[in-house]
């Protein structure tokens, strides 16, 4: 059977679309992060009445750790979801400050300032080779503010999008007077790719053709299937 296209009549079209009025895109590094002697061991506060890894896994093998972005209550999430890494825009005091930037052309543009603010929580993982026992930090707060100079004027608003995250965490074990292993510090480094767009909605007037729904493919049903009888035995 031929098929022929469905082809739609041309209008002029009014639609309401958002615009994009810049696009950056960025890698963002936030602040080393120690967790050192004591007082980091009481800010991590990790689980299973472990007082120290260092000590409570020394014989067993090689330690391993890892960084997981978590929410609030220490879940992990999806670092690329919309949501995990809250990327919002500071408020300035009597808005958005324009400043003159010179092109490598020579040419001057107006943009505006606008302070962009990033923030979520991790957990560190520590945990012996064989990988039997683990012991997990309470969630850590992490935040990071930027400042980029962007085409946003009044009535735009921020598009913030996370596309590749990185959590690197390092464990350093010591001894004490004794000879035992004990914990000396935790470095947490945290590396984000991101776009940042400027968006408003718009009306523009398109010329286009409106969309039909396709011819629905014949459908027949199968003819009906009925099991063979044992007439020598049913019905008597």
């Amino acid at each position: 059977m031929e098929i022929k296209s469905i082809e739609g009549r041309q209008e002029t079209l009014c639609i309401k679309v958002p615009k994009v009025y810049d696009w950056v895109t960025r890698q963002v590094d936030v602040p080393l992060q120690a967790f050192t002697g004591e007082k980091g061991l009481k800010q991590l506060n990790f689980n299973g009445n472990c007082s120290d890894p260092c000590l409570d896994l020394a014989n067993m093998g090689a330690l391993s750790i890892k960084c997981i972005l978590t929410d609030s209550l220490g879940n992990p999430v999806d670092p690329l979801e919309h949501g995990s890494i809250l990327c919002t825009e500071i408020p300035q005091t009597h808005g958005r400050h324009e400043v003159e930037i010179t092109l490598p052309d020579g040419e001057v543009v107006t943009l505006q300032k606008v302070k962009v603010l990033k923030k979520g929580y991790f957990v560190v993982q520590v945990a012996n080779a064989a990988g039997t026992h683990v012991y997990t930090s309470k969630p850590q707060h992490f935040a990071v503010a930027e400042k980029f100079f962007l085409c946003a004027p009044e009535g735009t608003h921020l598009q913030c999008e996370i596309t590749d995250f990185e959590c690197d965490a390092h464990l350093i074990c010591g001894e004490d007077e004794n000879g035992d292993p004990e914990f000396q510090q935790i470095d947490v480094s945290i590396n984000m790719c991101q776009n940042v767009q400027m968006e408003a909605l718009v009306k523009l007037e398109i010329t286009a053709g409106f969309c039909q729904p396709r011819q629905e493919l014949p459908f027949e049903c199968p003819p009906l299937h009925v099991p063979p009888q044992c007439p020598e035995i049913f019905p008597s």
